[in-house]
């Protein structure tokens, strides 16, 4: 069964970076669609980037695109998302998803979950 731990969370003022990583076991993560979520309370788990299982394709919402970047390396079975030029809108929760197939931008098509990191964006 495949098992997923998020790291990379923190603190960052507006403008600044971060970088997350998702730590895939139990499975290549050239199997699955590789997807970041993101949750503020009260509300739904957003969609915000995926890549897909074959690493040609990407997806990313529009509230972060020419922001973030999401990738993957099949040596270390890890998903990065890098994000440049954060906002305090960006705070929130991140989870890293995977599915197999293709990429889908709703949480309910995701099989397996991490714990979730979070991204607090102030100053």
């Amino acid at each position: 069964q495949v098992q997923l731990v998020e790291s990379g969370g923190g603190l960052v003022q507006p403008g600044g970076s971060l970088r997350l990583s998702c730590l895939i076991s139990g499975r290549t993560i050239s199997a699955y669609t590789m997807t970041w979520f993101r949750q503020i309370p009260g509300k739904e788990r957003e969609f915000v980037a995926a890549i897909l299982w074959s690493g040609t394709e990407r997806d990313y919402a529009d509230s972060v695109k020419g922001r973030f970047t999401i990738s993957r390396d099949t040596i270390l079975n890890t998903a990065n998302l890098q994000m440049n030029s954060l906002k305090p809108e960006d705070t929130a929760v991140y989870y890293c998803a995977a599915k197999r197939g293709t990429i889908g931008t709703a949480a309910f098509e995701y099989e397996a979950w991490g714990q979730g990191t979070q991204v607090t964006v102030s100053s």
